[in-house]
C-alpha cells in the first residue's frame, strides 16, 4: 500500500534526511588510505547517536539475507556495488567506495548513497561515477505529478544503456517514510508512461547503480549481503530520498555534496 505524506510529514522526513546527509559527509571526510571499513561505520554510528537517530540498516534482515545486517552503513568497494558490510578491509588508493546510509528520527526515515574514489579516480571510474550520478538527477527530474514510475525508470536506464553500463532491476528505488522500504518499487530501467501515476505526497528513494563492465549479472558473497558484479568490474551507486510535490520533486537528503570525481 502506498501512503501519501502530508507537508508536515515530508518536513519530518527532511529532518531525518539531514542526519543521513551529515553521516555521509562524515564518512566521506574520514575515508582515506589505510582506514578500515568498520572504522567508517563507527563514524556514521557516532553521527546518528549525536542526532538522537537510529539506523534502519542495523539488524535489518529481509527474506534474501541469512543474517541481520551488522552495520549502520553499507560500504561497498570496487566490484562490490550494494550492501557491502563494514569489515576490517583497509582502503587503498584508487578504491571506488559506495556508501549507503539511512536514519530514522522521530518515526520518519531518510535514505541516501554516494560513491567516490580514494585519492584518485581512473578515467573509467570517473566516467562511471559521473554517469551514475547523472542518472540519479535524471530520475529525480522525472518525478513530477502525473508522471509515472516508468518515466523515472526509463530516464535512469537510458543513461546506463547509452554509456554501455550494466544494471539490474532486482534492486532499485523504493518508497520511504515510516520505514526504510515501502511501496512502490522503482526499477532502474523501464518504459516511459508505464506504472503507477505519481501524486503529490509520494516519498521515494531513487537509486541507480551501474556496472562498468556492461553485464547486468551480479553475484552475492557468502556473507549473504555483499552484491558484486559478475564480471569483476567496478560499480557505483547514488541515491536520494525525494518527495513528489505540486512544485516538482523535493530532495529530502540534500545536505551533502555528491561531486563524484572529487578525491581525497
Amino acid at each position: 500500500m502506498v501512503e501519501l505524506k502530508t507537508p508536515g510529514e515530508i518536513d519530518a522526513m527532511a529532518a531525518a534526511g539531514a542526519v543521513v546527509a551529515h553521516a555521509l559527509n562524515a564518512v566521506r571526510s574520514a575515508a582515506a588510505v589505510g582506514v578500515r571499513l568498520d572504522e567508517l561505520d563507527q563514524v556514521a554510528r557516532d553521527v546518528l547517536h549525536a542526532a538522537g537517530a537510529s539506523s534502519p540498516f542495523l539488524g535489518y534482515q529481509p527474506s534474501f539475507a541469512g543474517t541481520p545486517y551488522p552495520g549502520v552503513v553499507c560500504l561497498s568497494v570496487n566490484d562490490a556495488v550494494l550492501h557491502g558490510t563494514p569489515t576490517n578491509y583497509r582502503l587503498r588508493a584508487g578504491d571506488l567506495l559506495s556508501v549507503d546510509c539511512g536514519a530514522t528520527l522521530d518515526g520518519w526515515t531518510g535514505d541516501a548513497a554516494i560513491s567516490f574514489c580514494i585519492e584518485q579516480a581512473s578515467d573509467s571510474d570517473a566516467r562511471l561515477l559521473e554517469r551514475t550520478e547523472a542518472a540519479l538527477q535524471a530520475g529525480i527530474a522525472a518525478a513530477r505529478p502525473d508522471a509515472r514510475i516508468g518515466d523515472i525508470s526509463a530516464a535512469i536506464g537510458a543513461i546506463a544503456r547509452a554509456a554501455g553500463y550494466g544494471l539490474h532491476t532486482d534492486f532499485g528505488g523504493h518508497g520511504v517514510g515510516r520505514t526504510m522500504h515501502e511501496d512502490p518499487h522503482i526499477p532502474n530501467d523501464g518504459r516511459p508512461g508505464r506504472g503507477m501515476r505519481l501524486r503529490p505526497g509520494l516519498t521515494i528513494a531513487i537509486e541507480p547503480w551501474f556496472l562498468t563492465g556492461g553485464q547486468d549479472a551480479y553475484r552475492i558473497d557468502a556473507d549473504g549481503w555483499t552484491l558484486r558484479s559478475a564480471d569483476g568490474s567496478n560499480g557505483a551507486h547514488f541515491e536520494h530520498t525525494i518527495a513528489v510535490t505540486t512544485d516538482g520533486p523535493r530532495i529530502l537528503t540534500t545536505r551533502f555534496t555528491t561531486a563524484s570525481t572529487a578525491s581525497r
